[in-house]
């Protein structure tokens, strides 16, 4: 078409307009189609579920639910029975299940304990005990504490032997058997739980060699333990190796991987052995010779205490467990509940099987499968609509919502947004390619939701080697997308079922 042509057309169209009149000179007072208003304005506005999973691309699957506490009632729900790991999300039942059965006032005990007398010179004329009582905080510092106790109630040396007791829970030699080695998180579970049970292994360049310590510090106390050794070796990888030495945790080290120095917690496998090195050493700066540690399988039908220390509340211990998400913190929490129903359980699994059936009786739960009671392993499968199901029958069952870790709401763009009107409590939970948020929803017109979301791409998981399941390839870009899909949802939910009136 010529630009003559065009000119003209357009000329023409501009004067049949003027023509028409004024019906046509100004903009018209009346829509030619309805518009949106009110409630029905406001609900086109929020983003719709088909939008949201599409922008999330998220590969493998996932499943959601939101219900009212006030009726129970479900409100919004996609793929809610289906099964998926639910990580950390295990703790916030983990933590239901302790309150239920210890009570948020219960504290763990650690306690020394004598076989014989302790003469007028200071001396015990017997054995001394140190008797875990499953306290999943103790540390360095606390045991310190409890040896200037002991010297406090009159011992100077001891005659016998220096026992170690941690049958108070299942003992373990780590959590998941299917995490790497070297992965600070994935440690041993005893009835004597030191400093998380994590070893402090540090190195430093001297010439062509390095210089290596192997201890249970504190802030100010380096307590060495040879019960934990490690051996730097000539290669680039595998960066960490261990064996099981019988009675010592052996590792080996790429030098390669070492550069000039630094530090890092490796994973204790022998608990009670480690936490009696531990003493063996404070004890000796406190005055109190002591020999080398030796395990025992159970008490002596009688003793004499003679010092003890408490740990910190179970409210104080959880709020602490769902905020940094500890997961020998929750192993032992969930093995003590189970010792408290009267049964001692074998195994972590045996252990979360006997909370899944209370989930089952106490909460209405139904194919609950946990296999641990932190989340770790990746065996563990509960779907969405039970885990909301759960969270509004705690609500009228005890105070655990007071303990969930504030979420706050964060835009599109994963920037928190300020003021913002709904205010979220719930518990996250990060593997590699699975996450999980579940928790309550407070909203501006004081109505309460309980939700729970997971995702998984368990095909994907299943491909990486264990030895690479540390930080392997793609799984930050998962994880963030998997956290807008869940802040997506959230911020969905609060304005369809929280909008004041």
């Amino acid at each position: 078409m010529s630009l003559e042509l065009s000119r003209r057309r357009f000329l023409a169209a501009l004067s049949a307009s003027v023509a028409a009149g004024p019906a046509l000179a100004r903009a018209p007072e009346t829509s030619l189609r309805p518009v949106a208003r009110g409630d029905d304005l406001w609900k086109r506005s929020i983003e719709s579920l088909d939008d949201i999973v599409r922008d999330a691309g998220l590969p493998g699957r996932f499943g959601f639910s939101v219900g009212s506490v006030d009726t129970g009632a479900a409100l919004e729900e996609r793929n809610a029975a289906t099964g998926l790991p639910p990580a950390s999300v295990a703790k916030a039942l983990t933590a239901a299940y302790a309150l239920e059965h210890l009570g948020d006032d219960h504290r763990f005990v650690t306690r020394c304990l004598a076989t014989g007398p302790v003469d007028a010179e200071g001396t015990l004329d017997g054995d001394l005990i140190l008797a875990g009582g499953g306290d999943p905080t103790l540390d360095t510092d606390g045991l310190a504490a409890l040896a200037d106790d002991l010297r406090a109630a009159g011992v100077q040396s001891v005659r016998g032997r220096f026992l170690v007791w941690g049958g108070a829970l299942p003992q373990v030699s780590q959590i998941d058997p299917g995490q790497p080695d070297h992965v600070g998180y994935n440690p041993s579970v005893s009835g004597l739980n030191v400093n998380f049970n994590r070893v402090h292994f540090e190195w430093r360049r001297t010439g062509e060699s390095y210089q290596i310590t192997m201890d249970g510090r504190s802030g100010s106390l380096r307590p060495p333990v040879s019960m934990a050794r490690m051996v730097v070796v000539a290669r680039r990888t595998p960066v960490y190796t261990y064996t099981d030495a019988g009675d010592r945790d052996d590792w080996t080290v790429a030098k390669a991987a070492l550069g000039n120095g630094g530090a890092r917690w490796l994973p204790v496998r022998r608990a009670a052995l480690y936490g009696g090195e531990v003493f063996q050493s404070v004890a000796g700066s406190a005055g109190i010779r002591l020999k080398a540690p030796e395990l025992i399988d159970a008490l002596p039908a009688t003793t004499e205490p003679l010092a003890e220390r408490e740990s910190q509340p179970l409210e104080t211990i959880l709020r602490d467990m769902l905020k940094y998400s500890t997961n020998l913190t929750a192993e032992a929490v969930g093995c003590a509940a189970s010792v408290a129903r009267g049964e001692m359980p074998a195994t972590l699994a045996e252990s979360a099987g006997m909370m899944n059936a209370w989930a089952r009786e106490a909460l209405g739960l139904g194919d609950v499968a946990l296999i641990d009671h932190s989340g770790l392993g990746d065996g563990s499968r509960i779907a969405a609509a039970d885990m909301c199901r759960a969270l509004v029958a705690l609500r009228r069952r005890m105070e655990l919502k007071p303990l969930l870790k504030p979420i706050p709401i964060r835009d599109e763009a994963r920037r928190v947004v300020d003021g913002h009107p709904l205010d979220v409590h719930a518990k996250t939970g990060t593997l590699n390619f699975v996450s999980g948020l579940a928790g309550y929803i407070d909203c501006p017109d004081g109505s309460e939701l309980a939700f729970a979301i997971f995702s998984g791409d368990l095909d994907h998981r299943a491909t990486i080697p264990r030895e690479d399941r540390d930080r392997p390839q793609g799984a930050r870009t998962y994880n963030t997308r998997a956290k807008k899909f869940q802040m997506a949802l959230i911020r969905r939910w609060g304005a369809l079922y929280g909008r004041p009136a």
